[in-house]
């Protein structure tokens, strides 16, 4: 009778070992789930968004090119005003034609966007 017990406390210890290991796993996927995966903005949203920081909520896009890789290229204006500003948007910044770092602006628009075409008409 005493070697039946320790088999039924053995079991017991390996069932609740067991029990607490697969809780343990449930909850590491549960965490693991409730996690927001990375999910990269779509360019239009991105642009749209990144221009109004720099020109204010008025701003709306003219026209979008999309450039080498992740980089998106066009023009950007505020609405109800003539002028536009070129621009070259990736995932963490915009860099538009009217940057102090002309130079710079000018060699990754030839990299990056040879094919941008001049500005369109303003849309008022």
């Amino acid at each position: 009778m005493a070697r039946r017990a320790i088999r039924t406390e053995r079991l017991i210890a390996v069932l609740g070992a067991a029990v607490l290991l697969l809780g343990a796993v449930i909850l590491w996927k549960a965490i693991e789930a409730s996690r927001p995966g990375f999910t990269e903005e779509a360019p239009e949203r991105r642009v749209l968004r990144q221009a109004r920081e720099q020109l204010g909520r008025t701003a709306e896009i003219r026209l979008l090119d999309e450039g080498r890789g992740r980089v998106v290229c066009g023009y950007v204006g505020r609405r109800g005003e003539a002028g536009a500003w070129s621009f070259i948007s990736r995932p963490n910044r915009i860099m538009m034609s009217d940057d102090p770092l002309a130079t710079e602006f000018q060699a990754m628009l030839r990299a990056d966007c040879p094919n941008l075409p001049k500005p369109p008409p303003a849309n008022p």
